[in-house]
């Protein structure tokens, strides 16, 4: 919990065998449930987080024999996450290039009521683009 809040994470995975367990480790402790929507991946990341252990369970597994695109497995995420009664949803790609220290300036506007929605910008720093092709830029 944050602040009293049950927080859920959405994670839209496809083919992310070698980003997906860092992305699930370094989520913070108050996220209550993450939610790792396996959209028809052909490589080992649905076999990564079945390995993964969490001590409060915190993973759910959602595995898509096709790949239906990112915004349906997001779509997918969201409705198990609202059945689990999350108050707040975050989104995350499993590629683990969003960094979850950041996860308190997104929830603090919607948890304080200034704001129903937020979104991060990992463009704005110099050191998120380092690496990054032109064309990814």
């Amino acid at each position: 919990m944050y602040k009293e809040h049950k927080i859920g994470v959405v994670i839209p995975a496809h083919n992310e065998e070698n980003h997906i367990k860092d992305t699930i480790e370094t989520l913070p402790d108050f996220v209550d449930k993450i939610y790792v929507i396996d959209d028809g991946s052909t490589d080992k990341t649905s076999e990564i987080v079945k390995t993964l252990t969490d001590q409060n369970q915190r993973i759910h597994l959602l595995q898509r024999d096709v790949n239906k695109g990112p915004g349906a497995a997001l779509v997918t995420g969201y409705k198990v996450a609202l059945n689990d009664e999350m108050d707040v949803i975050v989104k995350m790609d499993g590629d683990n290039q969003m960094d979850p220290e950041q996860l308190p300036n997104l929830l603090e506007p919607i948890i304080e009521g200034k704001a129903d929605y937020t979104k991060g910008n990992r463009l704005l720093s110099p050191e998120y683009r380092s690496g990054m092709t032109k064309w990814r830029k």
